[in-house]
């Protein structure tokens, strides 16, 4: 599907769908358990894929179409073998955090994915639960899926790397929760992306299981059991699906673009806020109501790291162009190794709508002030994120802007372009 739109404002209210990065947890956290009804869950090709992996071990996810609330039997903290390779489809978290699942199986798990998902790097993942005396390989011996993976683990003490992906630490820390012997995890390198552990925590807590912070990395003692407070858990907002309609507001909105759901939480692109504030957006939030009103003003750029917040990376490109002035945003590296290179993308494709950008090997910089954003056929490159930047681009391009491949909103706000048109933007889908 390809989607055009055309120079819009923006105004009204919008809801914040439901964070992947707490569903993907939730759904699995009550997999490990004997069960939990899980309220507000996104509900996506991402999400999807978890649920089924949560099927595949023994569970059974089902979920309700009036409320969306999904009801998880689940396997109580010891997964069956999978009796067919079990498919992540596109998502990587679903891979990474199941792995760490197969391994507690007593048998052999494959799991692959779509082209994309197969190029993305798993090995630190894999030689962690080698050391944890499993069996994990790459059927094509470079650390990439298919992946091969056999248990059972107990547990242990392992080192890894912190600068690929955070995602490698919250599998075993959730996988590590019900071994015999628990989990310690010693870094070897610097986190990156630590607020995603931090939510992983948070989502442990909530379902009675405790995980800590050590003097080098993370540990979780063996020997627990999953129990959510009465059975039930309920998922915040997503602050990564709120940057874009936040974005909207400050280069687009007329008055104001109201975002309801938007409460606190542990999540790292809760800093979209603060760099809109630094970037001159005219911006308030009121935490206790969960409201975040967002109009446009005139924006200014700023240097940004991505350190902890890699998918706020296309947001923030797309409000560069837009901004006087340069927009430098740093410590970007991790963010080429996701559904695409993220630094990359944006990069060429705010580059066919007349944005000039400094590319390095862990940095991008927009120049606003060198720079006419005008529309143009542009590519989502498979990348539900790249879309969503560059619809926002669309608002106030001068002309056309045709996104290919817009489809791909699926994997985290699937009603995406709905919810631009219900706040006046001016598009078209082509099918």
């Amino acid at each position: 599907m390809d989607v055009t739109l055309t120079p819009s404002s923006v105004r009204g209210e919008a809801r914040a769908p439901p964070s992947k990065s707490y569903t993907h947890r939730a759904i699995l956290a009550s997999g490990y358990a004997d069960g939990a009804l899980v309220h507000d869950a996104l509900w996506s090709a991402d999400t999807r894929a978890t649920a089924r992996a949560v099927d595949l071990f023994g569970g059974a996810v089902s979920r309700d179409r009036e409320t969306g609330r999904l009801e998880v039997d689940g396997f109580g903290g010891r997964p069956d073998v999978p009796p067919d390779v079990l498919d992540c489809d596109n998502s990587g978290t679903t891979m990474r955090l199941v792995s760490a699942t197969a391994a507690l199986a007593d048998g052999t798990t494959v799991l692959t994915g779509d082209a994309s998902l197969r190029s993305r790097p798993q090995g630190p993942l894999l030689e962690a639960i080698t050391d944890l005396d499993g069996v994990a390989m790459s059927t094509r011996g470079n650390g990439q899926a298919p992946l091969v993976i056999t248990g059972p683990v107990s547990g242990g003490t392992v080192s890894i790397p912190g600068d690929v992906s955070s995602q490698y630490l919250s599998a075993l820390l959730m996988a590590g929760a019900v071994t015999d012997e628990g989990i310690e995890l010693e870094l070897e390198t610097e986190l990156k992306s630590a607020p995603y552990v931090d939510v992983t925590i948070e989502v442990l807590d909530e379902f009675g299981v405790e995980a800590r912070r050590t003097a080098d990395g993370f540990a979780v003692d063996g020997g627990q059991h999953y129990e959510p407070t009465d059975g039930e858990y309920a998922v915040p907002g997503d602050f990564s699906s709120i940057s874009y309609l936040a974005a909207a507001g400050a280069v687009a909105g007329d008055d104001a673009v109201l975002v309801k759901g938007a409460y606190p939480s542990a999540q790292g692109d809760i800093a979209i806020v603060e760099i809109l504030e630094r970037m001159g957006a005219e911006i308030d939030w009121d935490e206790a109501d969960g409201v975040l009103e967002v109009a446009a003003s005139d924006l200014e750029g700023i240097e940004v790291s991505v350190e902890d917040t890699p998918d706020l990376l296309p947001t923030i490109a797309t409000l560069g162009a837009v901004a006087s002035g340069d927009t430098q945003i740093t410590n970007a590296e991790h963010v080429r190794y996701k559904e695409t290179d993220r630094v990359s993308a944006m990069a060429e494709e705010l580059g066919n709508m007349g944005v000039e950008t400094t590319e390095e090997q862990d940095a991008l910089t927009i120049h606003g002030d060198e720079s006419s954003l005008e529309g143009a056929t542009v590519d989502g490159r498979g990348d539900h994120r790249i879309v969503m930047s560059l619809a926002i681009a669309g608002l106030v391009a001068d002309g056309e802007t045709t996104i290919q491949g817009a489809e791909h909103v699926d994997v985290s706000f699937p009603n995406f372009f709905e919810v631009l048109y219900e706040l006046g933007a001016e598009l078209e889908r082509h099918d």
